[in-house]
Parts: C-alpha cells; sequence; structure tokens
C-alpha cells in the first residue's frame, strides 16, 4: 500500500499535535529506521524547482494562512501611524494644481514623523511632484495611490521574499538574535506555536545563557506550545555548547526545525557579539548549511533607533529577516520600510499583539493598506 501523500500527513498531525512526544505521521512513516526508504531525506525549500518537500509545503502554508488573515494582521497595529498619515486624505481631499507644494510639503512632514526617514520621504515626494506636474497625477485620489505604490515598491523590490528558507536538510536550524527587552524569547515561542501547527516537529534551544531567568521563561513557551526543549544541564554553560547538544539532538531524533534562543545583548557589546558567532560556527559544524535563518527581532516603537542594531547585528552574523514586534499601537509603521530599504533584508513576521497567534507573516500590500487606510 502506498504511503500516505505528505499533505495528508501534515493535516493529520495538526489535529494531533498536542501529543509533542509523538513525531509526526510523515516522519514515522518514512524514518530510516523504517521499512521504507527515507523520502525527505533532501527537503528542498525553494518553490521555484519542480521537486515539493515538506519544508516547501509548509512555507506555502504559512503564505497563504498570510494572505487569510489580512486584516488580523494589522487591524489592530499601526493605529500611531494611521493618526500621523490620516492627514494626507485631508490634504488631498481638495487638492489642486495651484497647492501643490504646500500639500507636498505637509505630506513630507507626515512622513518624517511616521519614521520613513528623509532618503526615503525625499525620493517619494520628489517623485510626486515631478508626476504631478507632467500631468500624470491629475488628481488627490491618483495622487494617494502612487504614493502607496512608492511604498510597496520599496517593500517588494528590497524585501520581497518574506518566507522561510530552511533550505533542504534536517533538521533546518533558526537562529533568534536581539537586544534584551525586545520581544526575542516571546517571539521564538510564537514562531514555535506556528510552524508546530502547520505539522512540523520543534525542538527549542536555551541558548541564553545569560541572563538567569530566560530559561525558565522559554521552558513556559515549550510547555504553552507542547515542545521539546533543550536547557544548559549546568550554569555558566557556554550558549555555542547548549546550541549544539540541541541541534545534535534535533538531527539525531529527527526533528524538522530547531528554534535557538541566544542571549539579549546591545549591538555595542562586543564581547557578547562574539558569543553569536561563536554560536553560528557550532551550528554549522553539526549540519552543513546552519543555520538556515538569523531572525533578528527588533522593537516597533523604538522607530529609526532600530537602525543602528540592524546595522551591527548584520555586519556580525548576517542577518535574513526581521521580526518586529510591538506594532500594536504606538509604533511608527515607516520604520519598516527604512530598515528594508537601508539594509535590503526583508521583515518576515511582525508581532501584533500579546497572545501566542499574535505572531504574523508579513505582508507587505496588507502593510501599506494598514498604515494608508
Amino acid at each position: 500500500m502506498a504511503a500516505p501523500s505528505l499533505s495528508h500527513n501534515l493535516s493529520q498531525h495538526s489535529i494531533s499535535s498536542i501529543n509533542h512526544h509523538s513525531p509526526p505521521l510523515f516522519l514515522r512513516l518514512q524514518s530510516p529506521t523504517s521499512a521504507l526508504k527515507p523520502h525527505f531525506s533532501n527537503f528542498r525549500c525553494s518553490a521555484a524547482g519542480s521537486e515539493t518537500g515538506f519544508f516547501t509545503k509548509l512555507g506555502r502554508l504559512i503564505k497563504e494562512k498570510a494572505k487569510k488573515d489580512v486584516e488580523k494582521i494589522f487591524s489592530g497595529g499601526f493605529t500611531k501611524t494611521r493618526d500621523n498619515l490620516a492627514v494626507i486624505d485631508e490634504l488631498l481631499l481638495y487638492w489642486n494644481l495651484s497647492d501643490t507644494d504646500r500639500v507636498l510639503d505637509e505630506i513630507e512632514e507626515a512622513l518624517l514623523v511616521s519614521d520613513f526617514g528623509p532618503k526615503i520621504t525625499i525620493k517619494i515626494v520628489e517623485s510626486l511632484r515631478d508626476d504631478i506636474y507632467a500631468g500624470k497625477l491629475k488628481s488627490g485620489t491618483e495622487i494617494k495611490d502612487a504614493l502607496k505604490k512608492s511604498v510597496l515598491d520599496i517593500l517588494m523590490n528590497k524585501g520581497a521574499k518574506t518566507e522561510l528558507k530552511l533550505g533542504f536538510r534536517k533538521p533546518a536550524v533558526i537562529m533568534i538574535v536581539g537586544v534584551n527587552g525586545g520581544g526575542k524569547t516571546t517571539s521564538l515561542g510564537k514562531l514555535a506555536h506556528r510552524l508546530k501547527s502547520e505539522g512540523a516537529r520543534i525542538l527549542l534551544a536555551a541558548g541564553d545563557t545569560f541572563r538567569a531567568a530566560a530559561s525558565d521563561q522559554l521552558e513556559v513557551w515549550a510547555e504553552r506550545t507542547g515542545c521539546e526543549i533543550v536547557s544548559a544541564e549546568k550554569e555558566k554553560a557556554k550558549a555555542s555548547a547548549v546550541l549544539t547538544q540541541a541541534v545534535k539532538k534535533g538531527k539525531e531524533q529527527g526533528y524538522d526545525i530547531v528554534l535557538c534562543d541566544t542571549s539579549g545583548r546591545l549591538h555595542t557589546n562586543y564581547s557578547l557579539m562574539e558569543e553569536l558567532i561563536a554560536c553560528k560556527k557550532a551550528i554549522a559544524k553539526i549540519v552543513n548549511g546552519a543555520p538556515n535563518e538569523i531572525l533578528l527581532v527588533l522593537d516597533g516603537t523604538t522607530g529609526l533607533n532600530m537602525l543602528p542594531q540592524a546595522r551591527e547585528f548584520n555586519e556580525v552574523v548576517g542577518i535574513t529577516g526581521f521580526i518586529l514586534t510591538k506594532l500594536d499601537g504606538s509604533a511608527r509603521g515607516g520604520c519598516v520600510v527604512s530598515v528594508v530599504d537601508e539594509l535590503g533584508i526583508p521583515v518576515k513576521f511582525v508581532g501584533v499583539g500579546e497572545g501566542v497567534e499574535d505572531l504574523q507573516p508579513f505582508e507587505a500590500e496588507a502593510f501599506v493598506n494598514a498604515i494608508f487606510s
């Protein structure tokens, strides 16, 4: 009898995922110790190829759900940004050509207040000015649409690849990095919940050995999400040693993804930043090509102050994507555009609330519609 399809297995595991001690159905059927030949030993993540593996399926499911959850993603977030940008609608309601310079000056101010940054703001406003005087934009509605398109183009051109890239070896390894207080461990827990709900078998690694309560916090998330966890067996253990142990376990016991927490640090603390490099090297020794993703958690309420953090972390370990947190009210949404524009690194997830479901895949079009609604 033929083995059940991957989509069937994924669905079945989603239903029974509360029992985290049992591997998902497809792993039981296809494990190297079973009579069947392991069919998923070389997972393919690229959707461009003709082969479809578990990680490709996982990424597609998350992406599809993101599109379905458009209203949920941003409906409660960016209220401050929307308030700041609401003046644009008032300015354009009765716009006429003779008022162009004054209106554009006020649009420029609204964008700056919302943390779009001077470089992006000037580029957008001058493009609008040129198109208005060239007769390409003839109404307030057309100007508003052009403004939204300018912002969307930046996000799509420089940060389009928002899906997780999990490579082709099991386990995929994701490192979560960032400063203390930005929501790093919480984001890791929410990401574990989201990935597990789609059928992946997740192992958590408590690599934040610098802060005493960090391991306890991650254990709470492990219990909450029904995931296994590897923690330091003794005090003052090296973070790289904990992550090495976790990735080895993930490899030996057939986990799909190992999520690695790391010590929160200021981007100016070079000794702790060097620890990140050691962690990255240790992981690569266990699984070739890992870590597959290094996601930097950024606090959305800090606005443009997040840029120095992003630059430094990227220079030290090579960031593959951002998780923006605390976007449920006071965040200034223009910072999303600024960080993508400057570094060319995509935003992959956004935190829009306190609930376990409130870490959502980033959708550029939904974001633009939300802040200019």
